[in-house]
């Protein structure tokens, strides 16, 4: 396969630095916008061009998208397992809202010749909001209406627009990402570590998952697959619910899950920040076994030893 141009915004986090290692490995030219240079030059492999951008203003960093292939947007701060306060809210939507109009206006101003065939999004299945156990969903499903998912809607719209000028659009809607070094996993396994682990709430609520190996497996699918375009639901094809995650976790952690965590101090704790943790969906990557893609960790014991079990 002849090597891809590719920029990455978002490039030195949790999904980013996994991501950049892939394709780098594959021979691919890797460029990553990043609000820090100096600070992000340690997280990423030699030979990976790192250039410096404001995620929400115009500047050089626009002559970047040019020449490429394919830009994957994957910048946006951290919102779950955190209090949602209103200034947070607006950190949420600047850095998802606003960095992606700012890509895609650096893209419109690029000649069509040279500007990416293609842009991958990263979103999120609260796109869909709460929904219940048995409720199957897919990437046909209707949006929600809570905050997260008109959130996500917006972020996808703001992306979307690349698509009346040309260039193709991927969204993919992450699941809960389970990898080393970060993501929501480190502060879960956290209480089991100190044995005092459990589910959160009912224990009902589904936990639509996925390994990090896949969510970049999946990314570098829909670069690649010129079929690929719309909502991809990064998410393993075996959801299960929060009292058979967190029993999963005490298993390959050696330690017992009997601490319920009640609702109450969940939302005491994360005021409106914790409907995410307390509600699910059951997601299924409908579209992306459609494509062809062949899950490196369909199950989740697999996974989770993969990622807390010994190195």
């Amino acid at each position: 396969m002849t090597a891809k141009r590719i920029v990455i915004t978002g490039g030195s986090g949790f999904v980013g630095r996994r991501l950049v290692r892939r394709l780098h490995a594959r021979k691919d030219l890797v460029t990553v916008l990043s609000r820090n240079p100096l600070a992000a030059r340690p997280a990423l492999p030699e030979g990976v061009r790192i250039a410096g951008y404001t995620p929400t203003s115009e500047g050089p960093w626009f002559d970047e998208l040019a020449h490429t292939d394919a830009l994957v947007s994957l910048a946006g701060e951290q919102i779950v397992g955190v209090r949602w306060t209103d200034a947070k809210k607006k950190e949420f939507e600047a850095s998802r809202i606003g960095a992606n109009e700012m890509l895609v206006t650096a893209l419109e101003r690029i000649p069509e010749k040279h500007r990416p065939k293609v842009v991958v999004g990263a979103s999120g299945i609260g796109y869909y909001g709460p929904r219940g156990p048995d409720e199957e969903i897919d990437e046909t499903s209707p949006a929600g209406r809570d905050y997260m998912a008109l959130l996500a809607q917006r972020w996808e719209e703001a992306l979307g627009r690349a698509a009346t000028f040309g260039v193709r659009v991927v969204h993919t809607r992450f699941g809960v990402v389970l990898g080393k070094g970060g993501g929501a996993l480190d502060k879960m396994a956290l209480p089991f570590r100190m044995h005092v682990g459990g589910p959160l709430g009912s224990g009902k609520q589904i936990m639509s998952w996925v390994h990090i190996d896949d969510v970049c497996g999946i990314i570098t699918l829909a670069i690649d697959n010129e079929e690929a375009r719309g909502p991809l639901n990064a998410v393993s094809p075996n959801p299960v619910n929060m009292d058979r995650f967190a029993e999963a976790m005490g298993l390959i952690l050696h330690r017992k899950s009997y601490l319920r965590v009640p609702e109450g101090a969940v939302r005491a704790l994360f005021g409106e920040g914790a409907e995410p943790l307390l509600t699910g969906q059951r997601a299924l990557p409908r579209a992306v076994e459609k494509l062809g893609y062949e899950f490196e960790y369909p199950d989740l014991l697999p996974a989770l030893e993969s990622v807390l079990g010994p190195d």
